[in-house]
């Protein structure tokens, strides 16, 4: 016995060295870690904050007509670079009061990195032109050790919110599901179709759009598969799959000239937010029983109760960077039949993807993360961004009220999830100074008011405010705007703030700073030579 105890001395009584204390920590770390569900490099992505749950589901749907956008082949396979075969995108909706109990969902929660985990990582791997068997291997393990196991807390294939809780069954008729239950007249959902940027995907961004959605929103996200993504996979009706990889000029059979492979990309991801609004038309039109039965993806047995449930008349475009380019390019000759679009949201348009369009006829909300209004940056021979406001001011003067702002202390990857998930290391590498989460929720917030102005045409929030900030100011010589401006540099607006109250915004600056006001007036008589929008003031009528 005295043997025994002498050999459990060690243990019980260790020597209180580096080794031990870090050992011992990674044990109560990992520990904590697996009783609480928490990643264990990363953090939970938050639940979010609007009057309702929030379901999901995966939709991938047979292209109603398949076709090929380029001639060029990957010189990797020797297959077509740029296809449509299927679209495939995530919606986010409101699915029960927030408080209630949910509906219990029979699907296990989407995680943020669709498996397989491996498919990305090569993807990434392509993106830093270090892929091969080994880095593969190595870039898989760090983002399983990152995210792997990182959920998007939201309900899967759960009923629509005041949709009856019938489920639909493969082989079910729409007669048969129509029958099965009485369509009441019930409140329609806006929608929001959302485009991705590059080296992202359909899951990059959920806490911004499921935010949305907690508000009363109907949202698809996208998943382009037009080669700027890390990687998709592509499910054929007989079962088979196909990934597609990031596809850079030089991989490709011939080498595409940069503004021709921006077309060709462009035309491939507009092609696919077309097919994303005609199968959320079919839904609302009666055939969601015929659109779960084709889902690639198994999801969707709810979808026959959204009859009538989405507003085709309130349809919104959105995008990030890349996907920003083409939202703006899918405004074009909108709202039309292909794209119903009563709107744009256009977040850090791209700088390198292509010219932006500016033949719009309806109302757009642009942001610039202070990170990309920061950076001056040439645009085919202009700074980027005076091309993005005299577009904005274009559409203004064309009669449609638009924004152009920039979020204080943000980075460009400020409304993705990541800063969520790794917020110092974001912050770190970005430049990011405001909260991740109040970062995101920035976004949010504005895009949340400009929906409703869109519906209602009331103006709230940010977008009751003038013009703060002509350009961007880098050194912040303005004072902050007070209440709902305090996050933002507003360059044009439908209402143009006074001169006097800018001048007199300055001066209280300058003078908390301890300078005499006379750059006030100024700015002042600047402004009065050139109008509050950069413009001549004639021009505003």
């Amino acid at each position: 016995m005295d043997k025994f105890f002498r050999t459990l001395r060690g243990p019980l009584r260790p020597r209180i060295t580096v080794k031990y204390v870090l050992c011992v920590s990674a044990i109560l770390y990992i520990s904590y870690c697996f009783l609480t569900g928490q990643p264990l490099l990363s953090n939970k992505l938050p639940s979010y904050d609007g009057p309702y749950n929030v379901g999901t589901v995966d939709i991938e749907i047979p292209s109603e007509e398949p076709r090929n956008f380029s001639n060029a082949v990957l010189k990797e396979t020797g297959k077509t670079a740029f296809r449509l075969d299927t679209v495939l995108f995530t919606v986010f909706y409101p699915s029960s009061p927030r408080g209630s109990r949910s509906p219990r969902s029979r699907a296990s929660r989407h995680l943020w990195v669709p498996r397989p985990i491996s498919l990305h990582a090569e993807g990434y791997a392509r993106f830093a032109c270090i892929s091969n068997f080994l880095t593969n291997k190595l870039f898989a393990l760090g983002l399983w050790g990152l995210v792997g196991d990182t959920e998007i807390p939201a309900d899967v294939d759960v009923p629509l919110q005041d949709s009856t809780s019938g489920i639909t069954r493969r082989g079910e008729t729409e007669a048969q599901v129509i029958l099965g239950g009485e369509h009441d007249e019930m409140s329609k959902f806006p929608v929001l179709v959302f485009s991705h940027g590059m080296a992202s995907g359909r899951t990059s961004y959920t806490h911004y759009l499921a935010s949305l959605a907690s508000k009363g929103y109907v949202v698809a996200a996208v998943e382009h598969r037009d080669g700027s993504g890390p990687g998709s996979i592509v499910i054929g009706e007989d079962g088979t799959e196909k990934k597609v990889f990031h596809a850079p000029r030089e991989s490709l059979d011939p080498v595409a000239e940069v503004d021709e492979l921006k077309t060709v990309q462009l035309g491939l991801r507009q092609a696919e937010v077309e097919e994303t609004v005609n199968v959320l038309d079919r839904i609302n039109s009666g055939h969601g029983a015929s659109v779960f039965e084709h889902n690639l993806r198994g999801e969707g047995q709810t979808l026959a109760r959204w009859q009538g449930r989405l507003d085709m008349d309130q349809v919104v475009v959105g995008g990030h960077s890349y996907g920003a380019t083409l939202a703006m390019q899918a405004l074009k000759g909108a709202p039309n039949g292909a794209r119903p679009f009563k709107g744009g949201m256009i977040l850090d348009p791209g700088k390198a993807s292509g010219p932006l369009n500016d033949d719009i006829d309806v109302p757009i909300l642009v942001i610039h993360s202070q990170s990309w209004s920061k950076k001056y940056s040439l645009f085919y021979g202009r700074p980027h961004f005076a091309t993005v406001k005299e577009i904005v001011l274009g559409v203004l003067k064309g009669g449609s009220d638009s924004w152009f702002m920039t979020a204080r202390g943000t980075a460009h990857t400020n409304v993705t999830d990541a800063p969520l998930i790794e917020p110092t290391l974001l912050a770190w590498t970005t430049g990011s100074t405001v909260d991740a989460w109040e970062g995101v929720m920035q976004y949010v917030t504005v895009s949340h008011e400009f929906m409703q102005f869109l519906g209602d045409g009331r103006l709230r929030g940010v977008l009751e405010l003038g013009v703060t900030h002509p350009e961007y100011d880098r050194g912040e010589m303005a004072s902050p705007a007070e209440g709902d401006g305090m996050h933002w540099q507003i360059h044009v607006s439908p209402h143009e703030q006074s001169v006097c109250s800018i001048a007199a915004q300055s001066a209280r600056f300058e003078s908390m700073q301890g300078r005499p006001p006379t750059s006030a007036y100024r700015i002042a008589n600047d402004m009065g030579r050139t109008g509050s929008g950069g413009e001549s003031s004639t021009d505003w009528g």
